[in-house]
């Protein structure tokens, strides 16, 4: 049975579109929401939220990713296929970076544009609605075992996105804000394998001059008291103990964050 995921910031209404035409191509797929919860336009947290689930997909899967305020411009549409041989996933949707840390997750990549009107929606393309019209016919394609070198030409000046920017100045570690989940965790992107050569476990760390516990997970501390922590996902994670670590800290995506052994 084919597999698709979606990732977008478009809320209610319109992920129904995308699954229509997906199901009018492919009745048989299989649709999993991975959310359409992202900020509008947010195009570092969407890249986020489908590299910390996607090696959990089977392979073949096909990921569509619309988090594209670029929508309608010279941005161009991309097809990928990564993962070793056998093994491969792929994903669909803008040249703005959005897939690009998932795809990497999986290893080899191959990059496309999506330049083969066939794939595409064919009672026309709307210049503010390509989810529907452009990635959710790709995806579908795909799905069904089209190759992906029929999507358009192989490229390789697709626009990249690097979770792991980060800098070290002695004993300070210089990141920013990925994502801050429903719960109001905060995620930035600091590793764990860097975290863990500054700081350990049971010891403390200063976030943004605030001294809070370094501990495995939320239990260790009281109720509604701040810590720091290796999430699931595998970065260090600022939360609260039946709280919110984003309205306490004040801290949103892209925003930088400075950590600080003790």
């Amino acid at each position: 049975m084919p597999l698709i995921s979606l990732t977008t910031d478009f809320g209610d209404l319109y992920p129904a579109a995308m699954k229509a035409v997906i199901l009018g191509i492919s009745p048989d797929t299989q649709i999993i929401d991975i959310t359409h919860s992202i900020r509008q336009a947010g195009i570092r947290e969407g890249a986020f939220a489908l590299y910390s689930l996607v090696q959990y997909f089977p392979p073949g899967t096909v990921h569509i990713g619309v988090v594209d305020p670029g929508v309608g411009t010279s941005r161009r549409a991309l097809a990928i296929k990564a993962g070793d041989e056998g093994k491969e996933q792929f994903f669909v949707g803008p040249d703005n970076g959005l897939l690009i840390p998932a795809a990497c997750r999986l290893g080899e990549m191959e990059v496309h544009e999506i330049t083969n009107p066939k794939l595409m929606l064919k009672s026309g393309i709307s210049a503010t609605f390509h989810g529907r019209d452009i990635f959710a016919p790709a995806g579908a394609h795909l799905s069904k075992g089209t190759l992906i070198e029929a999507v358009g030409p192989r490229i390789s000046d697709f626009v990249n996105l690097d979770f792991k920017n980060f800098g070290i100045d002695g004993p300070f570690l210089v990141g920013e804000v990925i994502f801050a989940d429903s719960f109001g965790n905060v995620i930035t992107n600091i590793p764990e394998d860097i975290i863990l050569k500054f700081s350990t476990f049971g010891s403390q760390v200063e976030v943004n001059g605030r001294r809070i516990s370094f501990v495995h997970t939320y239990g260790f501390v009281g109720q509604e008291e701040p810590l720091a922590l290796i999430g699931s996902h595998g970065f260090l994670e600022i939360a609260v103990n039946k709280g919110s670590a984003a309205r306490q800290f004040g801290l949103k995506s892209g925003e930088q964050v400075v950590i600080k052994t003790v």
